[in-house]
């Protein structure tokens, strides 16, 4: 593997040294899931986790989180591909959950090679990131079980979510938490326990889940706002998802509420009755309020980081946090 970059410029050693790490997973990764013919589940696998345009931000995290905290850097490697295993891992599940056929523009493995061959390389993919990290802190293990579980309740609660217009707010943010939060707060947890920092461990978990809240609802108004490139604008009106803005809206406004109720209730809906409901949704106020609560977790988390934002990789993860806030608005901040 390869040593930290070392150079004069902090930014550009900084820099080199995440390309450096985060081209350190991919190698693990593809040793991880060889190519092996005649081994559909490996295939299947490979399809989704590798090559396929994943951003590797939960490898990422870890790195940031671990120069944070001082954790070894090979064990940080292990880490980072099990991040990246048990996420792809959720991605294969929820597939076939929502039906999906497209995923980072190729179809989703379900719709290449069928249900049961998603969910057992699913499992493949899952159970493999556990047992790399056997030779760990047990803790590290311990933890990331956890995490699983935390995944699993938030998916099903947003299975019996889906089309509640009169969803608790509190409860669309369980589900945030756990499909997203729980694995970003788990990269900070395992670097922290690497690092022998229970204190760390605590501040990173808290974190990570708050980034994982404000990174759901920056998909929930990229949606809105068109501005995903995986998806067409008002893609969550279309497939009936409760996003933040629509339940904001629908919350807000009791007519809109109705029209987006028995507009639901068809098996189909045009192209036009979907852009005049998402237009209502995205006239409503429901953006602005979305971005105030995503603010609100940003910088909820950035405080739960406390002496960590002065350090170099606690300094990434906030200059990240700030990213994503900046992504989803308008104006010269936008990526």
């Amino acid at each position: 593997m390869n040593a930290p970059a070392s150079t004069l410029d902090p930014i550009k050693a900084a820099q080199a040294e995440l390309a450096d790490f985060l081209a350190d997973v991919e190698k693990v990764l593809d040793a991880v899931l060889p190519h092996a013919r005649g081994d559909t589940l490996m295939g299947a696998a490979r399809h989704l986790c590798m090559g396929g345009g994943g951003k590797r931000a939960r490898p990422m995290l870890v790195r940031l989180f671990g120069d944070a905290a001082g954790a070894p850097y090979e064990h940080l490697v292990e880490v980072g591909v099990a991040a990246e295993l048990i996420h792809s891992a959720s991605l294969l599940h929820d597939d076939v959950v929502d039906a999906g056929m497209f995923r980072r523009g190729r179809p989703t493995v379900n719709a290449r090679w069928g249900n049961i061959v998603a969910v057992m390389s699913g499992d493949l993919l899952l159970s493999t990131a556990l047992g790399r990290l056997k030779r760990m802190d047990p803790r590290v293990t311990h933890e990331a079980i956890a995490t699983v579980v935390d995944m699993t309740r938030s998916a099903i609660v947003e299975v019996e979510s889906r089309g509640d217009l009169a969803l608790p707010p509190d409860r669309l943010r369980f589900i945030h938490e756990g499909k997203t939060g729980s694995l970003f707060g788990w990269c900070g947890t395992a670097a922290a326990l690497l690092a022998g920092n229970d204190d760390a461990a605590q501040r990173f978990s808290v974190f990570g889940r708050r980034l994982g809240i404000a990174f759901q609802i920056a998909d929930d108004i990229r949606d809105l706002t068109g501005t995903d490139p995986g998806k067409p604008q008002y893609a969550d009106v279309q497939a009936r998802n409760i996003s933040l803005p629509i339940l904001i809206a629908a919350q807000k406004d009791d007519g809109l509420r109705r029209k987006l109720r028995d507009a639901w209730a068809f098996s189909a809906m045009t192209a036009e009755r979907v852009r005049e409901l998402g237009s209502a949704v995205l006239g409503s106020g429901a953006l602005e309020a979305s971005l105030e609560r995503m603010d609100r977790e940003i910088e909820a988390g950035i405080d739960a980081l406390g002496p960590y934002t002065e350090v170099p990789g606690g300094a990434g993860l906030v200059g990240w946090a700030r990213k994503l806030a900046a992504s989803v608005r308008p104006g010269p901040g936008a990526t």
